[in-house]
């Protein structure tokens, strides 16, 4: 197994160790699950950030190869996608293969003072970025952030999610013409 196919391995370990809770819960999306994902458990651990910079940084950066994409900068909707585009951010810094991927968050509204932004940290118009979600259930929250970056004259290069609950988002997505890959899907989490 590679290196990063372990770090992989042990950041689904940790998911399901810290992320996933079985009950009766009510979605973000207004639906009733039977299980719940609360990546940020594990995204703002030391271990679970230093994995998910690693794996999604790979991810990301294979995704972009394939098709051709030059990236300059990570980010998504506040606060599911926060650590994770923190975590991608300092790995591609530490991987020294070229300029550091910049890091951004989009607010669900915009700032009421001072620049009056939706879009915090180092975006400009003219980036080519691939949008990051934690868990994607239905794709509202990541589509409002692709919405953000382009309507801030950004271009969304792909969507990288961390968890695909594979209940319509992923392809909510790719109907708008978006190119999405992810980490871990479902049954990943729950088996």
């Amino acid at each position: 197994m590679t290196a990063s196919g372990q770090s992989r391995e042990r950041l689904l370990a940790l998911l399901k160790l810290k992320s996933v809770f079985h009950g009766d819960f009510i979605l973000a999306s207004g639906g009733r699950s039977s299980f719940y994902i609360d990546c940020k458990l594990t995204t703002l651990d030391p271990v679970g950030a230093t994995l998910v910079g690693e794996v999604m940084f790979d991810l990301i950066c294979g995704a972009a190869k394939e098709r051709g994409l030059n990236l300059d900068a990570v980010g998504g909707l506040t606060m599911g996608a926060d650590p994770l585009a923190l975590a991608v951010g300092i790995r591609s810094l530490l991987s020294a293969t070229g300029p550091p991927l910049q890091v951004f968050s989009v607010r669900k509204s915009p700032k009421a003072h001072g620049q009056l932004k939706l879009i915090e940290g180092n975006f400009r118009a003219g980036n080519h970025v691939a949008v990051l979600e934690d868990v994607v259930t239905r794709g509202e929250s990541t589509l409002k952030a692709i919405d953000a970056v382009e309507q801030s004259g950004g271009h969304v290069a792909l969507v990288a999610m961390l968890v695909d609950r594979e209940e319509g988002g992923r392809q909510k997505i790719l109907d708008r013409g978006y190119p999405v890959v992810s980490v871990f899907g479902r049954n990943d989490v729950l088996s």
